[in-house]
């Protein structure tokens, strides 16, 4: 960038002032400010967006490297337990002789469900009777508070207290 010294700011300070004149000094020198501020906040919102963008990509790289190596666990664990189980099973059918051939061949069938209870929802009993027959026979269709109530059921000449 440029370097700007101290003599550089004082020569350009002096050259603005009579150019410019002392009574437009000031307002040009706020205006100035605000834009170079303006400036400063959008080359630190940049940056900011670039760090970002480096930090999500270097999250993925993780991300990506976590899930190559969660794979590959899980791959020598299931190598694993497919050699552990032929072994057992070697073992077992070793074992067993003759009965494993018979139990290999008759399938497991589990044992029939037992009854259960239906469980009746009386709200759900409620809830399908119509709405002609509730009003009939005076069921409640919506809850109301007491001071509804109260309201609802007073006297037409009472006052209110």
């Amino acid at each position: 960038m440029i370097d700007f010294g101290f003599d550089k700011i004082a020569l350009i300070g002096a050259v603005a002032l009579i150019v410019i004149g002392p009574e437009k000094l000031p307002r040009v020198a706020r205006t100035m400010g605000a834009l170079f501020g303006k400036a400063q906040r959008y080359v630190s919102d940049v940056k900011a967006e670039v760090n970002r963008s480096i930090e999500l990509e270097e999250l993925k790289k993780m991300k990506t490297q976590f899930e190559d190596a969660a794979r590959d666990v899980e791959t020598t664990v299931r190598s694993e337990v497919d050699s552990a189980s032929a072994a057992f099973q070697t073992d077992w059918n070793g074992i067993s002789g003759t009965d494993a051939s018979l139990e290999a061949s008759t399938p497991y069938e589990p044992p029939p469900p037992s009854y259960r209870h239906p469980k009746k929802n009386w709200r759900l009993k409620r809830g399908s009777t119509p709405q002609w027959f509730k009003q009939r026979t005076g069921i409640r269709t919506k809850a109301l508070s007491g001071a509804a109530r109260v309201a609802k059921f007073r006297p037409p000449g009472a006052k209110r207290a």
